[in-house]
């Protein structure tokens, strides 16, 4: 049988294209919304769950999601990162965990299995704004590190 859609090795034939994803990590809640093709319709579907792995290869990147599914059966869902078929990722919130693979959540049952949140204080979110406030008037991004072009400041040639 043949595989349906993107795996990782046609992904890293077709090559990386840039992705414009919140930052997540391990134990954080996400909304994974992806692009399911019945037929000839398409549709978006929603998977909310915890990320309990990430596996950082590149091109082939992936990282697992697992949720309560209906009656309590625990569903698990590996992503590869740079997939056309991922539409969109929302962070819902974010974990407070000391390991990088969350694997222990398999063995756990009902309230056992849920993960701490980070609690984020009033003083934490005025300071991290007010860094993010200054990082934008000195033209670097907060995520990426990096100096960010000033339309302004670009040289254009005329002919």
């Amino acid at each position: 049988m043949k595989a349906q859609g993107y795996t990782k090795e046609t992904i890293s034939q077709i090559g990386v294209s840039k992705v414009d994803f919140p930052l997540f990590r391990e134990g954080d809640t996400i909304a994974v919304h992806q692009r399911i093709k019945e037929g000839d319709k398409e549709r978006i579907q929603v998977f909310q769950g915890d990320v309990i792995a990430m596996h950082k290869q590149g091109a082939s990147s992936t990282f697992t999601v697992r949720k309560i599914g209906a009656h309590g059966v625990a569903v698990e869902r590996t992503f590869p990162l740079y997939s056309p078929i991922i539409k969109e990722i929302k962070r819902v919130k974010t974990g407070d965990v000391r390991r990088a693979k969350l694997y222990y959540v398999r063995d756990r049952v009902g309230k056992a299995a849920r993960l701490k949140e980070k609690v984020v204080t009033r003083e934490q979110k005025e300071k991290s704004s007010s860094a993010k406030a200054t990082a934008d008037r000195a033209g670097i991004s907060q995520e990426t590190a990096e100096p960010v072009e000033d339309p302004s400041t670009l040289k254009t040639t005329s002919e």
